[in-house]
């Protein structure tokens, strides 16, 4: 058996493959393209040739408490990004309206800040309630760190998965934040995941990271067994504080998506933030590791229309999924 069958092989067999394999991905002389097609036979017994396109709205936007070096939305960040106070509820649901119709398959909404004051976690939930009982479309939330109160109002409000990235590996953590650890990361995924809420959790690659924090980075989202990984590849925003950005290639980010794929094989790996400034003509490739990406862009970067990115998924062979069909 070849190395490229060897992969999808341990892959679909134990869920995961050798630190060694992850190495040789990431750094060693391969062949892209049947890396890309080994990587395509785990994704394909999972999600067959479906693809997931999802919407971001940023609901509540910059004057964040937090220190975090890679957002626009920091306090500490030095930039024009958008800051204001939650949207209204009417606009919320226009939004989504407008990601339903559009084909969404998630609507995502996301609220800048450490934490949400609880009358204002209330009227979140009152949104998703009428946004659920409008459209046949999942609800995920991005609403900083919860307790467990929190956690069970958006789980009975109808939210079907919560976000929270761990961004980059433990060791690496303070590196790119100081106002909080990557302990209280964790701890909020385990809330969520006790409150019976999917965990969608993603990173961030090209913030200075080695070879070995990728690694560690999707051992602890194996461990907390996070429902969807969405991989960001880092885009140098005006006024970011990373201190030791690396040029990504589009081939590079090709790779490490492969290796979120053989490492979380029956999770929903997404293309994230990026995947435009990075991949360029190279995007389409993508779809044979991932099966979901997002549409109209990411918080405060810009993105492909929803027909750019349904004619990109259509043109490569795959079709668009939606909940209506499962």
């Amino acid at each position: 058996m070849n190395f490229y069958n060897g992969l999808a092989s341990k892959s679909l067999q134990k869920g995961v493959i050798d630190q060694d394999e992850i190495i040789r991905i990431l750094e060693g002389d391969i062949n892209l393209l049947q890396l890309l097609d080994a990587a395509y036979k785990v994704r394909h017994h999972y999600f067959g040739n479906r693809v997931r396109m999802h919407v971001i709205n940023n609901v509540k936007s910059g004057g964040c408490s937090e220190d975090c070096s890679y957002c626009a939305q920091s306090h500490k960040a030095d930039n024009d990004a958008p800051v204001y106070p939650a949207k209204a509820r009417d606009q919320d649901i226009a939004e989504a309206k407008a990601a339903y119709e559009n084909g969404a398959y998630r609507y995502c909404m996301v609220f800048s800040g450490r934490r949400q004051r609880r009358e204002d976690m209330r009227a979140i939930c009152d949104v998703v309630k009428e946004i659920r009982s409008l459209y046949a479309m999942e609800v995920c939330v991005s609403a900083g760190f919860l307790d467990s109160a929190d956690a069970l109002m958006l789980k009975e409000a109808g939210v079907g998965r919560y976000n929270h990235n761990i961004n980059t590996s433990a060791e690496y953590y303070r590196e790119i934040c100081t106002t909080h650890d990557y302990e209280d990361r964790l701890d909020t995924i385990r809330t969520a995941k006790r409150a019976g809420l999917d965990v969608c959790s993603g990173v961030i690659i090209g913030m200075g990271e080695t070879t070995g924090d990728i690694i560690r980075m999707v051992e602890d989202l194996r461990s907390v067994e996070a429902n969807a990984v969405p991989v960001n590849f880092f885009i140098p925003v005006e006024g970011h504080r990373i201190k030791r950005p690396f040029s990504i290639t589009a081939e590079y980010c090709l790779r490490v998506l492969c290796v979120f794929r053989f490492m979380l094989p029956s999770s929903e790996i997404r293309i994230a933030g990026g995947r435009e400034y990075h991949l360029r003509s190279m995007q389409a490739l993508s779809l044979y590791p991932v099966n979901s990406l997002f549409a109209k862009g990411y918080l405060t970067a810009g993105g492909d229309s929803f027909a750019e990115t349904k004619q990109m998924i259509t043109d490569a062979g795959f079709v668009l999924d939606s909940v209506e069909s499962h």
